[in-house]
């Protein structure tokens, strides 16, 4: 029985072809839009390489300043990793310390060539080369992102020196000052006795006039005698005998002794204690004339007529004992320099009371506050801390001691 075979038809077969080239166009099409985002993807890949490299070498040459400027900087760079490891360090701390550095711990270096001064942040540099001077630095930090941290360290041996150096000259300055005023001071008294004593030398003098002469001599002797005194006083102060003083009984003492004074002024005095029997530790001396010379000032800047006053009073742990006065008060240009040595607007004043004032107050842990107006009045307070157990525990009503 004879194969059949099936017939090739031409149409099918031209059809086949027609989509075999159409597919080979579809493909050729797509390979070349492939070839060109390669070479776009090549291009732009070298473009980011050159940008890359262009970084780099920035970045290089960022690294090499940084170095060079690290090597030139005078103060010392150190860095630290977080666990505290010197991991770094520029040849300016290297020669601080004069010991290698790193690998070690700061902690340690710290503890071995650092130690305190009296001013925050400074420390004195005990270097381990026996060449290196003895130094003082200041060292500041500042973290970095990754943890640990930089360590600024600044040379302050020059700086503190300088330091040093104007303070003595200050030190100086106000001796001078002080001298100078001491002399003038000493001066017109000294003088004014010589005088009037070599009266009394005149053999034709008369008795009466005799006994004038040596009254006002004895007058400025006095006068002169006081001045020592108060500048013996602001010297050294008389604060070295403490005693547990009640206020009450130091306001009692001054009311006593005021009193009279005040009635022959024709002032008013009063005297109120709001103390609550507070106490303070101190010199009854020393803040018995502190008040004293306060009431004293007042007296001379008020006329007949004028009020005084006198108070103490609790202010949470501290005392302030105030003397006010209604008086002429105190011009602005001078009161910024109320409490300077031998600063007075008196003739007759020695310019050392108010000095005196504060001095005995800061020897005592307080402090003054000055208020003043010009003709209404003034008022210096004494602050003063109570002393210790002078907070006096009162027990509340029902409860016992």
């Amino acid at each position: 029985m004879p194969e059949n075979r099936d017939k090739l038809n031409p149409e099918e077969l031209e059809q086949a072809f027609t989509l075999f080239n159409q597919a080979s166009a579809q493909l050729t099409g797509v390979y070349q839009e492939l070839q060109q985002q390669v070479e776009r993807l090549t291009h732009e890949l070298a473009v980011a390489n050159g940008e890359l490299r262009r970084q780099l070498q920035e970045k290089e040459a960022l690294s090499r300043r940084l170095s060079l400027l690290l090597e030139a900087l005078p103060g010392g760079v150190v860095v630290l990793d977080p666990a505290g490891i010197v991991v770094e360090v520029n040849p300016a701390a290297r020669r601080m310390f004069g010991a290698p550095l790193l690998g070690a711990a700061w902690e340690e270096v710290a503890g071995r060539c650092l130690r305190q001064t009296a001013t925050p942040h400074e420390w004195e540099l005990l270097a381990d080369a026996e060449a290196m001077p003895r130094r003082r630095v200041g060292i500041g930090s500042s973290p970095l992102d990754a943890g640990g941290g930089i360590l600024l360290i600044h040379d302050m041996t020059e700086a503190h020196e300088m330091q040093q150096q104007l303070e003595r000259h200050q030190r100086l300055s106000a001796m001078g000052e002080m001298a100078a005023g001491l002399a003038h001071q000493l001066r017109t008294p000294l003088a004014t006795a010589l005088l009037y004593t070599a009266n009394l030398a005149k053999p034709t003098l008369p008795d009466g006039e005799r006994v004038r002469f040596a009254g006002k001599s004895l007058v400025r002797l006095r006068h002169l005698e006081r001045l020592i005194q108060d500048m013996l006083l602001f010297v050294k102060g008389e604060t070295a005998s403490r005693e547990v003083l009640s206020v009450a009984s130091l306001l009692a003492e001054l009311q006593q002794v005021m009193e009279p004074q005040m009635a022959q002024h024709g002032l008013g005095f009063t005297v109120t204690d709001g103390s609550r029997e507070a106490e303070i530790l101190g010199s009854r001396k020393a803040l018995t004339g502190a008040l004293l010379n306060l009431l004293e000032n007042a007296m001379q800047a008020c006329s007949p007529g004028a009020a005084i006053a006198l108070t103490g009073e609790r202010r949470g742990d501290t005392v302030v004992l105030t003397v006010s006065d209604s008086g002429r008060g105190i011009d602005d240009q001078f009161r910024e320099r109320l409490f300077e040595p031998f600063f007075t607007t008196r003739g007759e004043g020695t310019g050392l009371g108010l000095a005196i004032v504060r001095g005995v107050v800061q020897a005592h842990g307080g402090e003054v506050e000055v208020r003043s107006a010009l003709g209404v009045g003034s008022e210096f307070a004494l602050v003063l801390p109570l002393a210790p157990g002078g907070e006096a525990c009162r027990c509340a009503p029902g409860q016992s001691q």
